[in-house]
């Protein structure tokens, strides 16, 4: 399976990128193909509602998403979705790549594409990852994308945390467990 793994966080060694790293791992040693992607360092802007795309075309806006990105999400059989929580929601970037889907909603929900979320944040509450979870399955749901899991990492606020966590581990073998 050829894999997408979108990167969200700032820091290119912090607790997301953990997660992504050993998901990515697990994935590798199962036999899949690895694209990663790393959104907060790309030119990608929001849609601006114009509906010139008409949910099936091209997008207005020649950034990376329409360059770049758009054709890569098509290739792909999975997406994944890595990030850390900002605010008790998605990061600006990764949000917007997601709005960005709209310029072929009609394509991309036929494509029925596998996915997984990899989040983190410093909080301990469950009640942090509320907001992107509900988010997560939302769209799945919308776009008849097939999750695969979620390894949701409370109390990751630092890399040092989060290396002492099950969350690294538990990021692996859903990789690893990929069919």
């Amino acid at each position: 399976m050829n894999i997408l793994v979108l990167k969200s966080s700032g820091n290119k060694k912090g607790s997301s990128n953990i997660l992504a790293d050993e998901f990515i791992r697990g994935a590798q040693e199962a036999g899949h193909s690895i694209r990663e992607y790393d959104v907060i360092r790309k030119d990608i802007r929001p849609c601006i509602g114009c509906n010139v795309c008409g949910m099936n075309g091209p997008c207005v806006q020649k950034d990376d998403y329409e360059t770049e990105l758009k054709g890569l999400i098509r290739d792909m059989d999975m997406i994944v979705f890595v990030m850390p929580v900002y605010y008790y929601n998605w990061p600006a970037q990764l949000k917007a790549v997601v709005d960005r889907f709209y310029s072929f909603t009609g394509e991309l929900t036929f494509m029925h594409k596998k996915t997984a979320l990899l989040t983190v944040a410093w909080d301990n509450a469950d009640s942090a990852f509320d907001v992107v979870k509900l988010y997560y399955r939302t769209i799945c749901d919308y776009m008849q994308f097939q999750d695969q899991g979620m390894v949701i990492g409370k109390g990751c606020g630092t890399p040092g945390m989060t290396r002492n966590t099950g969350y690294p581990e538990e990021a692996y073998r859903l990789g690893k467990s990929l069919k």
